[in-house]
């Protein structure tokens, strides 16, 4: 699934700046590209259809930079993002550049197709041992899910990785004799009243040592070629403003 983005480049950043975006109902964000990294200006609405999306993260963002009076396109994908952890609202998005005629490496969900199997008839029960799947293709050919059929099977029977069927172009990184789904045969009365009598009946479980919090480091400030004196390089500086949506909550600073 592909979506067509407009975004623009700022050459100003730092957590002022970041605040300033968001009071105004834009977030700032960071392009990861071929030997550049480029701070932008991101509409969070846009970040969320596309997290909203069936293909989620895997979307490809086909970029329209707007940059001193140019338009720079780009392809990239949704590296990661910041939410508010008390309004869930966003704060800040790291994109990637993405070449289409590179494969990435990426994870997509797994999927089960509707009917009930042979072994569930029979009072088995349908597990669900892998969610998702590690695989490398071209961005192109990036899959919206994983569907494996599991309507065969029979109790103690399974589809390992090596039996997923995919299209041409897409191999799975994940151990091929991984479970990805199976039928298990159902826990008897026996069974079940044999593991809730061998359950612990003594005191409770001692409470857990609390772990001294350590001192926080310093970070490094980042430099790039021809940068003014005491700028920050767009990586270094998404970092604080990355901690500034913490900052900007009321969290007390040390």
């Amino acid at each position: 699934m592909q979506f067509d983005m407009t975004v623009e480049a700022r050459e100003t950043v730092g957590k002022g700046v970041a605040r300033t975006l968001r009071r105004q109902g834009k977030i700032p964000g960071i392009l990861y590209g071929q030997g550049e990294c480029v701070a932008l200006t991101v509409d969070p609405a846009a970040i969320r259809k596309v997290l909203h999306s069936d293909s989620g993260s895997n979307s490809l963002l086909n970029l329209r930079i707007a940059r001193g009076g140019a338009h720079l396109k780009r392809t990239a994908m949704l590296k990661d993002y910041q939410l508010d952890p008390i309004t869930g609202a966003l704060l800040h998005t790291d994109l990637f550049e993405v070449a289409m005629d590179k494969p990435v490496r990426v994870r997509v969900r797994v999927a089960v197709t509707d009917g009930i199997p042979v072994g569930v008839a029979e009072g088995g029960v349908l597990q669900h041992n892998r969610r998702d799947l590690h695989i490398e293709c071209l961005p192109g050919q990036i899959p919206v899910q994983i569907l494996v059929d599991p309507t065969s099977l029979k109790i103690n029977q399974g589809i390992h990785v090596k039996d997923v069927p995919l299209a041409p172009g897409i191999t799975i990184l994940d151990d091929p004799q991984m479970m990805v789904v199976s039928i298990t045969a159902p826990i008897t009365d026996a069974k079940l009243e044999a593991l809730l009598s061998a359950a612990p009946t003594g005191e409770g479980a001692a409470e857990p040592e609390v772990i001294g919090k350590g001192k926080e480091e310093d970070g490094a400030e980042g430099s790039v070629a021809g940068a003014k004196p005491g700028a920050k390089a767009p990586a270094a500086a998404a970092k604080d403003e990355k901690k500034d949506g913490k900052d900007a909550k009321g969290e007390k600073k040390k």
